[in-house]
């Protein structure tokens, strides 16, 4: 380790994830560079030709698709956890129009969180542009750099669709992004970014698409997957490129770092304490929710919850231990929420990969059509 911790800071095992300091553009310079540009990213950059669509192209998607926000409600109960306590429960029991509202404002948190993700993915891709050192790596964080922007353009299109405005970022999720955005570690915004962050998303695309019941929320988010399925692999190459290679000492920075991100997310993410306003909109007492959702949430509701295939937390988990992250110092704690056994014997395919994979079949039906007519009118242009 250097005198100054940079080794054991950026920790790079292999030179696809070389860095060089942000504000050093001189070292991005260098003709050698030009020499050594690593292959390992050009299939998935390839690709992106398979599943490119424009969230302002109604050929792709219309959000001026319709949906009855007053007598529908756009998720079910069950995604609601405020919902699973007799305080919140009792309170809309003769009230089924309030409790639509309700449902849909919740909804409304849950992508609104989603969007503040996505714009964290789209700082960071940009972040790592300024620091990766290899061209073919930073060509790929480029690449990602456009998906994640598309997908802060259609987010933000839906949220304004259906309720006019996106709600402010919870505190926790704010605090875990910025630190992960500007974190000078390339491992942190990996472990943090292309792995947890963006193996929640997957999990909430995936039980999106399946339970929600707005037709245009589906749509969106398969058309996202289809980006995200490629943005995963990423942080599974980092993975397979550097895990094995870590010295114990590396290991353990690397592993308390995931697990302090998944606990952040685990314990704060959809709780109350985080949406006080919304619970106040409606009549709640925010304290009243918080004690009685505390008497729910317990581990072993956790439990139960993480055996679901969609669970979010069931996908971090997984993907934290397909990457050889989480060894016995950490197992016992991840081993109170989910059979670390049954994920192993799982395999590789993580949730969401077929709905990204039927999507990418459909994109290909328009992306590889040939319009004679549009050719003509842009020639023309």
């Amino acid at each position: 380790m250097a005198a100054d911790g940079s080794t054991i800071r950026n920790i790079t095992k292999d030179e696809l994830y070389d860095a060089v300091a942000p504000t050093d553009f001189g070292a991005l310079l260098a003709v050698d560079r030009h020499l050594t540009r690593s292959t390992a990213f050009d299939k998935i950059i390839s690709a992106t030709h398979d599943h490119f669509w424009d969230p302002l192209d109604t050929k792709y998607i219309d959000f001026s698709e319709s949906f009855d926000m007053e007598t529908q409600q756009i998720m079910p109960d069950y995604m609601v956890p405020a919902l699973e306590t007799d305080y919140v429960r009792d309170h809309f029991a003769d009230k089924p129009a309030e409790k639509i509202k309700f449902v849909n404002e919740m909804a409304r948190w849950q992508l609104s969180a989603i969007l503040h993700g996505e714009q964290g993915a789209l700082n960071l891709s940009a972040s790592l542009c300024h620091v990766l050192r290899d061209p073919g790596a930073q060509e790929y964080a480029a690449n990602q750099c456009r998906e994640e922007g598309r997908h802060v353009t259609a987010f933000a299109k839906y949220i304004r669709a259906r309720w006019g405005s996106p709600l402010p970022c919870g505190q926790v999720l704010a605090d875990l992004l910025q630190e992960i955005v500007h974190a000078p570690e390339v491992y942190k915004k990996i472990v943090g970014m292309q792995m947890l962050v963006e193996g929640l998303a997957m999990g909430a695309f995936a039980t999106i698409f399946r339970e929600w019941h707005d037709p245009l929320a589906r749509k969106l988010t398969q058309l996202v997957m289809t980006d995200e399925a490629f943005h995963h692999k990423f942080g599974k190459i980092w993975a397979d490129r550097t895990i094995p290679k870590l010295s114990p000492e590396e290991h353990e920075i690397v592993e308390n770092w995931a697990a302090h991100c998944f606990q952040t997310l685990l314990f704060n993410l959809v709780a109350p304490h985080q949406m006080p306003q919304i619970y106040a909109q409606f009549g709640l007492d925010p304290m009243k929710v918080v004690e009685e959702f505390q008497k729910v949430a317990t581990d072993a509701d956790r439990r139960e919850r993480m055996k679901e295939a969609t669970n979010i937390f069931r996908v971090l988990v997984k993907t934290l231990l397909n990457a050889g992250i989480i060894t016995s110092r950490t197992a016992p704690f991840y081993a109170m929420y989910v059979d670390l056994e049954e994920l192993k014997s799982e395999g590789d395919v993580m949730v969401g990969d077929e709905i990204a994979e039927e999507g990418i079949r459909y994109l290909q039906t328009i992306n590889f059509t040939v319009d004679t007519n549009a050719l003509a009118k842009v020639a023309a242009e």
